[in-house]
């Protein structure tokens, strides 16, 4: 059983023995059957899952030669995306890695893992030998795309729209909720638009609440990880959507810090570039790269993400009302047993949400 990775490795390696399968420690940690804690697989997994043990690749460590091909050049234990990306960095210990691609991604470099048993924080190996402490959500450059798109403008015009409108877009909040997120898994995926005023209704103020609202998005993940031991001494934004300008200068209003923006946008072929030399040179630590990086400062709104969190907060209580009284129809109304609790494909609440009455008895 193993990743596409390590199906390639082996290729380049010219083997094609199952037992001679490798496996670098960010890309296994990935599987959900190997630990970050203990560093080893969870074979009980697999016995649960399938009856039996299964056959598994070997786990290298952050610079040891996976092998040679053919031609005698060494091939490097290789890295999943995120931790190539915090490699080719040069992320260290007090590093907040923001990226903000097809999805939202979080996390900071630490020298231990944690167990978080509500699963909004995962720990992930990272590609130096430490840890990647991660918060992720659907809700990230797509979200730009999608306004842009209903907009009707290419994502150029889209920054100037949004650097165009007032910092808290007059009070339009947009919920970039486009798409359902673990850390709101209760909601049906809808995005919502609270505070829509005469004054507020234009394309500028609908660009600039849709950036802040996927910023507060991100920002709600880095508050998950501060819970749980990080002390962001940089933030450093990467991601197709970095390139935003938009993105870039209200980035640092909304996180209350400044923000910082590194030059390539390759940064996971860096890691690469970065762990071939390392797995070369064989030295204690990576060998020391400098990426060009521009500091982005401006500064910190609180507003912005009260307004975010009151809009969010109450999105909650009227997705809790709506599934009381859907359900309590449901069980009055349709016919015996179309109203059961089985067809019922929601949490139900036991109460009415407080400030609500509940319904009068039949």
């Amino acid at each position: 059983m193993c990743l596409p990775h390590d199906w390639l490795t082996s290729r380049l390696l010219g083997s094609r023995k199952i037992a001679e399968l490798v496996t670098d420690r960010s890309d296994a940690s990935g599987t959900g059957y190997w630990s970050a804690l203990t560093g080893e697989y969870r074979r009980d997994l697999f016995r649960w899952a399938l009856g039996h043990d299964a056959v598994v690749p070997s786990v290298l460590e952050p610079f040891e030669p996976a092998g040679h091909t053919q031609n005698g050049a060494v091939v490097g234990p290789g890295a999943g995306d995120n931790a190539a990306t915090a490699l080719g960095i040069g992320a260290g210990p007090g590093d907040v890695i923001i990226s903000i691609g097809t999805s939202g991604v979080v996390s900071a470099v630490v020298d231990s893992p944690i167990a978080d048993p509500s699963g909004r924080v995962i720990n992930s190996a990272d590609a130096t030998g430490r840890f990647l402490r991660m918060a992720s959500t659907p809700i990230a450059a797509r979200v730009l795309d999608a306004t842009a798109h209903m907009l009707g403008v290419e994502h150029g015009e889209f920054s100037r729209l949004a650097l165009s409108a007032p910092p808290g877009s007059d009070g339009l909040v947009l919920l970039p909720y486009f798409e359902k997120a673990a850390n709101v898994a209760q909601l049906r995926a809808s995005g919502v638009v609270h505070g829509l005023t005469e004054a507020n209704a234009t394309p500028a103020h609908i660009a600039r609440a849709a950036v802040e609202g996927v910023l507060c998005s991100l920002a709600g993940s880095l508050d998950a990880l501060m819970l749980h031991g990080a002390r962001p001494e940089r933030l450093l934004l990467v991601g197709g959507a970095a390139r935003s300008e938009a993105v870039r200068k209200i980035a640092p209003t909304v996180f209350g810090q400044p923000v910082v923006v590194l030059a390539s946008e390759e940064l996971g072929a860096c890691g690469a570039a970065r762990q071939a030399a390392w797995t070369l040179t064989s030295t204690p630590e990576p060998p020391a790269w400098q990426t060009a990086a521009q500091v982005l400062r401006g500064e910190a709104i609180p507003s912005i993400r009260a307004r975010f969190a009151d809009a969010r907060s109450r999105f909650l209580r009227w997705n809790a009302t709506d599934r009381f009284y859907l359900t309590r129809f449901a069980r009055r109304c349709l016919p015996c047993g179309q109203g059961s609790s089985r067809s019922i494909s929601f949490p139900v609440p036991a109460t009415a949400p407080s400030g609500r009455q509940p319904l009068a008895p039949a």
